[in-house]
């Protein structure tokens, strides 16, 4: 196998979608046989590379939505153009949910790095006393706290957010509502960790009653919103019809709810709920906390974001707003979870 060829070969038919094999051929210059070239196009296509229309002859071929969602992107140079310079999905996509259905997320060496992890952390937890296992959660919380506000603009440090939360002192300098948002969010985990099985089944109501708990005193509206929202940093824009978002909202429910790998789940709650932008502020937090809580309810490690560079964190989610290429975020999830089974418990 060529992998320079067949990056070569998958290009090319991305820049000229339908294309036949001859004209795939003839437009690279390649040097193969036709045979060649056939076998190696239905390894695409078995691979969920490439997608094929017709017969013999009159095959056509595609680049797959599937292999889009996962291509590798090199996210400075995507970066490297202003907002107005990138070519991006600028809208919702309906077709994106078809997708991740059928796609497995996480490659099988991803999936046996992710379960082995899992294994070491239920072979860390078994050793713990109920009160040294509390203590982790608690470490936990509060950086996940910290982390998750960070994203957010919240200008707290690690150490003010500890005191903060642990011994309710505030810090100079910071505004009532940093420290809000944060007691908030230990507020939201303390739910979690008290009613571990609360988001199962998943429903919207479910999903609203986390986020309402993270944005209250804080002026923001709870429920489903009613308006149009922009995000900063991008042209996409999210839907603007409360029945759309709520039928959304719903399928992200449904996809989850009937999916059985739980990394798969935590990971589409991640992207899928800040994806929809369901209310008028607080969603990536909720997602979150509900992508948390959903691992933590199969005794799974919780993740707190810890190391995570802000602004990569943010990048790899524009991508998935403007390419709906999952690939960034995926590696930012996988990460974070090797660093808090290696750090917790």
């Amino acid at each position: 196998m060529n992998s320079e060829r067949t990056d070569r070969i998958i290009q090319y038919v991305r820049e000229h979608p339908g294309v036949s094999s001859s004209e795939i051929t003839s437009g690279l210059g390649l040097a193969i046989s036709s045979a060649t070239l056939r076998r190696e196009l239905a390894r695409l296509v078995s691979e969920n590379k490439l997608t094929a229309e017709g017969k013999n002859k009159g095959t056509r071929y595609f680049v797959s939505p599937a292999y889009d969602l996962f291509a590798p992107i090199d996210v400075e140079n995507y970066f490297s153009r202003e907002i107005d310079q990138r070519k991006i999905i600028d809208h919702f996509n309906f077709e994106l949910f078809g997708v991740l259905a059928k796609a497995p997320l996480f490659t099988r060496a991803e999936h046996e790095r992710l379960t082995g992890l899992q294994q070491r952390f239920r072979d860390n937890v078994v050793k713990l006393t109920p009160s040294q296992y509390k203590k982790e959660l608690e470490r936990l919380a509060v950086d996940l706290s910290w982390k998750s506000s960070q994203i957010e603009g919240n200008t707290y440090s690690l150490l003010e957010t500890e005191r903060l939360l642990l011994e309710k002192e505030t810090a100079s300098g910071k505004t009532l509502e940093e420290a809000t948002m944060l007691l908030n969010h230990k507020e939201a985990l303390d739910y979690i960790i008290e009613n571990p099985h609360y988001l199962q089944p998943l429903s919207i109501a479910k999903i609203e009653n986390i986020h309402s708990i993270l944005i209250q005193d804080l002026g923001v509206d709870k429920n489903i919103r009613t308006r149009r929202v922009g995000i900063t940093g991008t042209n996409y824009r999210p839907l603007d019809n409360e029945f759309q978002i709520r039928e959304a909202l719903e399928d992200v429910c449904d996809s989850v709810n009937r999916r059985d790998d739980i990394f798969e789940k935590a990971l589409l709650l991640l992207i899928l709920i800040s994806y929809i932008q369901p209310f008028n502020d607080g969603n990536k937090r909720t997602a979150r906390i509900v992508s948390n809580a959903e691992l933590m309810a199969h005794d799974y490690c919780p993740i707190s974001f810890r190391t995570v560079d802000s602004i990569d964190y943010k990048k790899a989610m524009l991508v998935f707003y403007e390419q709906n290429n999952l690939s960034a975020f995926k590696k930012i999830f996988i990460e974070q979870f090797e660093f808090a089974v290696s750090t917790y418990f």
